[in-house]
């Protein structure tokens, strides 16, 4: 099964896709209620709740899929995270990336669906997309292992991880994450794929997708990525991020960027001279096996407000640094 959302009327309606057509299901239908039930519940719910005549895919407007209640971005494709550190004149991960998959935590009121406007964000010069996979979380589920994990992913869907590399440079290394490098854009479409439909791209314990982008039209020369090549399957995603904590249905899990799929990469082996970073008017296409394909137009920002310097050197008061002794 497909699952979308369309404005239909104002109003925002979960809707199920076949081919090229969409049928609406009645508000009372919720994007979960269709993630946590098995396929054969899920297909009741759509008969039971079909609203309206079948629509044209091409006559409605595609909403983000989902409202995550949280979106964490891992770190998956070895490849990207080499060509990332090319361009910082680093020589070899930091041991930890082999030891667990890494994330952080992403904007979840910056999601935007497919064929949405992105703006430059206030200040960026060098805009980059990036992409990437990502699943959507069915069962609520706590210190899942992998494989329990399996049964709590509802669906999977594309991921744009909008990137301004010039903002990060800067504040990444402060070790508090890129900041406003990425707190602007997020895209999630076109739709979740359910996972029984894209088991025939299963190899063992990973999906091999073939996943590509295109600039205004036209396939990156660099070509793309198979997700068969991610350091850590879906399901050890799940299970890490499940641990000492609770993962709700709706949160959202991206692999992070694949092996040539941002600007970036192609920065660190040419330079953004040769491969200028996204300007308004760009059109973003992102394909994946199985899944289908999104596309986002960026569009002009506003300029960035002016902020003083931090104020420092003021009067500190003393402190009394003293050990606190305790009873224990």
């Amino acid at each position: 099964m497909k699952i979308a959302r369309i404005d239909l009327g104002g109003t925002a309606r979960v809707a199920v896709v076949d081919r090229d057509h969409v049928q609406p299901l009645t508000t009372a239908v919720s994007t979960t209620d269709l993630l946590v039930a098995s396929p054969s519940e899920a297909r009741n719910v759509v008969v039971r709740n079909a609203d309206g005549p079948v629509l044209p895919l091409s006559e409605v407007r595609l909403l983000a899929p989902v409202d995550p209640p949280t979106l964490r971005d891992f770190l998956t494709f070895e490849e990207h995270l080499e060509g990332s550190l090319k361009l910082l004149g680093a020589h070899a991960p930091l041991p930890v990336w082999y030891e667990m998959p890494l994330f952080y935590f992403s904007n979840t009121n910056a999601v935007v669906g497919p064929d949405a406007t992105v703006a430059v964000p206030p200040g960026c010069e060098l805009l980059d997309f990036e992409l990437e996979l990502a699943v959507v979380i069915g069962k609520p589920g706590r210190d899942l292992t992998p494989e329990r994990a399996r049964d709590h992913i509802g669906g999977y869907t594309l991921f744009n991880d909008w990137s301004a590399r010039d903002l990060m440079a800067p504040v990444v290394p402060f070790g508090m994450g890129p900041v406003k490098g990425k707190d602007f854009a997020n895209s999630i479409g076109p739709w979740i794929v359910t996972p029984d439909e894209l088991e025939p791209y299963r190899r063992d314990d990973r999906l091999a997708l073939e996943l590509h982008a295109k600039l205004n039209g036209v396939p990156l020369p660099a070509g793309g990525d198979n997700s068969a090549n991610m350091a850590w399957s879906f399901e050890e995603m799940v299970s890490f991020a499940s641990r000492g904590t609770e993962l709700r249905p709706g949160d959202v899990l991206a692999s992070g960027t694949c092996g040539g799929g941002c600007l970036l990469e192609y920065w660190a082996h040419t330079s953004a001279d040769d491969v200028p970073p996204l300007r308004p008017g760009d059109v973003v296409t992102l394909v994946a096996d199985g899944i289908g394909a999104m596309s986002n137009t960026v569009v002009a920002g506003v300029g960035a407000t002016p902020l003083p310097r931090a104020r420092v050197g003021r009067t500190r008061r003393h402190r009394d640094w003293t050990p606190v002794r305790s009873n224990r």
